[in-house]
């Protein structure tokens, strides 16, 4: 091997480490999360958040008065409900799909006092 194909793949390998979430305690995390995708209008996220309320996922935290109502926005409170929907149903044939309106996240979405569950 060539000393710029080493220097190339050692360059690689430091990205990937240093790209990689980590956790407070400098831990790598490999979770993943469900939120929604910054793409669709609010009507279908409402739709689908409404869905997914509906089939398993705790809205609770979302309501107001509650920890994650704040930011008070469609894209915000569907994340929540998508990912929790997800987290709960991921082992059971569950996705995060959502008609389109959802996508798979390795960064963790928490906020504040808002924390998003991971399974």
């Amino acid at each position: 091997m060539s000393l710029g194909f080493l220097r190339f793949m050692f360059l690689l390998i430091i990205l990937i480490l240093g790209t990689a979430p980590r956790k407070s305690d400098g831990q790598y995390d490999d979770g993943e999360w469900c939120v929604a995708d910054e793409q669709t209008p609010d009507e279908e996220l409402r739709e689908a958040m409404d869905w997914a309320c509906r089939n398993g996922a705790n809205c609770r935290m979302i309501e107001e008065k509650q920890p994650c109502h704040e930011p008070n926005t469609m894209r915000n409170h569907a994340s929540y409900a998508f990912n929790s929907y997800f987290q709960k149903m991921k082992n059971y044939g569950g996705n995060c799909y959502f008609n389109a309106a959802a996508i798979v996240t390795s960064l963790d979405p928490s906020y504040g006092s808002c924390k998003f569950e991971v399974v």
